[in-house]
């Protein structure tokens, strides 16, 4: 179902990742946002290649190119050798494709599944990454960088307007331009029987120019794990608001496998602001087998309708959702497989699959 081969071309490695097998869980229960009659549909990939010396001077460049069912990302990181103990500078190109479903997507199967909307998200960013040295249980890292943003239809032209007609950019054109300064924080601390982690991130549009966007993003989420006995307790909470210009892709999309699973992709909402929270209660089975209980809660907090446009309100999307449902995890050398039955408020039922590291 999958392939993976290193190549060494002189001090360059070349990391080459083919793999059918998510064409195959998807197909079972993703709805098709287009028709793609091509063979290479049917591959999910991955390309990286690593030179770790790239002028004498202990350079480091990565170029990976990751291609999934319908979005793909390009990215180039060219880094400079510096001490541990000061901070790590990068240089970022990078370019992603990929469907805005999570906020123009149309529920259906009673909010189970989401299928197109016919807008899709076309990223182009550059700019420099700075990570400090990590001190105690905390790390942080600060970027900035300039991001073009266009829309596009599923048959790759620009767009400035939806299917009902309302605008999908903040500038009214095709395209949003803005300079985006980023902050991350993160603390990680663990024992023999639980672990705490706790990451933070704001992000400022910074107005060069008049058209520029200029907002104010924050995201937190909390995580602890405690073992109970031969179980596993993990939760978690998730939430975010956004101030000032705003494009309807900015929306924080809630639902979906990683969020409130019994939901498609952004069916519970999308709003200004979101708070999801996720418990799970893992079990050993056997050796290499654990079955999983989990309930899954989200919500909009009300904010939908400031979003531009409304999208989750025309699309009847509930602003709240609960989900509930149990699971299988398989461990193995070759990779992990997990398959999720989850039920929604609507008593709608869904599956998922998720497959990682497949030799």
């Amino acid at each position: 179902m999958g392939a993976q081969k290193s190549i060494h071309a002189g001090k360059a490695k070349i990391d080459v990742n083919v793999d059918f097998t998510h064409k195959l869980c998807a197909s079972l229960m993703l709805p098709s946002l287009r028709n793609t009659g091509s063979p290479l549909s049917l591959i999910i990939g991955s390309l990286c290649i690593k030179h770790p010396n790239l002028f004498g001077g202990s350079e480091k460049l990565d170029v990976s190119w990751d291609k999934g069912l319908y979005d793909s990302n390009v990215s180039i990181t060219y880094r400079r050798p510096r001490p541990e103990w000061l901070c790590q500078k990068c240089f970022v190109l990078q370019h992603s494709f990929s469907p805005e479903i999570g906020v123009h997507g149309t529920p259906i199967d009673n909010f189970s599944r989401s299928g197109s909307g016919d807008v899709n998200l076309s990223r182009l960013s550059v700019g420099l990454d700075r990570n400090e040295p990590a001190s105690s249980d905390w790390s942080s890292s600060t970027s900035i960088k300039f991001e073009h943003v266009q829309l596009v239809n599923d048959d790759g032209r620009s767009i400035t307007r939806d299917i009902d007609g309302f605008p999908v950019t903040c500038s009214g054109s095709p395209h949003d331009s803005m300079l985006v300064l980023k902050q991350e924080s993160q603390y990680a601390k663990a024992n023999d029987h639980s672990f705490s982690r706790f990451s933070m991130q704001i992000e400022q549009g910074i107005p060069i120019l008049s058209k520029w966007l200029i907002f104010n993003k924050f995201k937190f989420t909390a995580t602890k794990g405690v073992k109970l006995g031969p179980a596993f307790l993990l939760a978690s909470l998730t939430g975010g608001s956004i101030v000032g210009d705003m494009a309807p892709y900015q929306a924080f999309a809630i639902g979906g496998l990683g969020s409130v699973r019994g939901y498609g992709e952004g069916a519970v909402g999308s709003g200004r602001s979101c708070l999801v929270g996720n418990s799970e209660l893992t079990f050993p089975l056997s050796k290499m087998l654990e079955g999983a209980f989990f309930l899954d809660c989200g919500t909009d907090l009300g904010s939908g309708r400031l979003v531009p446009g409304n999208p989750a309100m025309r699309q009847g999307k509930p602003g709240s959702g609960v989900g509930l449902g149990y699971g299988l995890r398989f461990k193995s050398p070759a990779g992990h497989f997990q398959v999720d039955y989850a039920i929604n408020s609507f008593q709608q039922k869904t599956v998922y699959f998720g497959i990682s590291n497949l030799i």
